[in-house]
């Protein structure tokens, strides 16, 4: 077994999100695969789309064993885009967590705000769609 960064990773010792992104960026790394070393934003865009069809299939098919792992590979590719994004110094994943936490908070003023609670799934939909309007209004706003 090699270690890396004084750790062995075992395949059916348990793991959880920051060992797993500690294994794409050694995957990424310099003495990681040379597959993944040599990918970019580009060349992962087929493997992206081809996972999530798959992810389509699995629920398609009812097979929660088989979504679950392809599930996993749609995982592996927003981390690989983000390792991608760390090393040429625009994002981190930590930064892709944040930004979605805090969209998913600012969507849903009726569950972490003080918005009325919409009554059916309608209008829940309606209030998301008005927020993210004004969201693209604001950003609009601040390009001019």
């Amino acid at each position: 077994m090699r270690e890396h960064n004084g750790k062995t990773y075992l395949e059916n010792a348990p793991h959880d999100m920051e060992e797993l992104r500690e294994i794409v960026a050694i995957l990424h790394g310099s003495e990681g695969c040379p597959w993944d070393r040599k990918q970019t934003h580009e060349s992962l865009k087929k493997c992206l789309t081809d996972e999530a069809e798959e992810v389509l299939q699995a629920i398609d098919n009812k097979d929660d064993e088989n979504l679950c792992e392809e599930l996993g590979d749609v995982l592996l590719q927003v981390l690989a885009h983000c390792e991608l994004a760390r090393i040429r110094g625009a994002f981190e994943f930590r930064d892709v967590v944040q930004m979605l936490s805090e969209k998913l908070i600012r969507r849903h003023p009726h569950v972490f705000g003080d918005a009325r609670m919409p009554e059916t799934e309608e209008e829940a939909l309606a209030l998301w769609r008005a927020v993210k309007q004004e969201e693209k209004r604001q950003r609009q706003a601040k390009d001019c």
